[in-house]
């Protein structure tokens, strides 16, 4: 074990990059295999490979650049997503209005008849039933 750990000692190892690689690997493989299409499960050899070369890469300066620009565009779409699972998750307690100023999302309790809700950002003030 000890020569793996001295082969490892100065690779970068698996990032959000090589992770997502990964993932849609396992995701072309599976489409292929359910649906019996034989190149979508030669094609995910192609991000597994990858994600194999990005964890075994030594050039550290490199693989951080590219897990950086992946994660500029990953986590909008992440937040995006949370952020629908969350007000999902609340619909029952809480009711989501969207303010007509400045587009700010508001959010107020549920069954609390008709209420003035006022933006915190714009103090655009409205009238709406909860």
């Amino acid at each position: 074990m000890e020569w793996f750990k001295k082969f490892m000692e100065d690779r970068t190892g698996v990032d959000h990059l090589s992770l997502a690689l990964l993932i849609v690997s396992i995701l072309l493989f599976l489409v292929g295999k359910l649906f019996g299409w034989g190149f979508f499960a030669w094609l995910a050899l192609v991000p597994l490979v990858l994600c194999y070369y990005r964890a075994l890469s030594k050039n550290k300066l490199k693989r951080h650049q590219e897990n950086i620009l992946f994660l500029k565009y990953w986590y909008p779409i992440q937040s995006k997503w949370i952020n629908q699972y969350r007000a999902f998750k609340a619909k029952r307690q809480y009711k989501y209005f969207k303010c007509k100023e400045c587009g700010q999302q508001l959010r107020v309790p549920r069954k609390k008849g008709k209420i003035e809700i006022t933006c915190p950002k714009c103090r655009h003030t409205f009238i709406k039933k909860t």
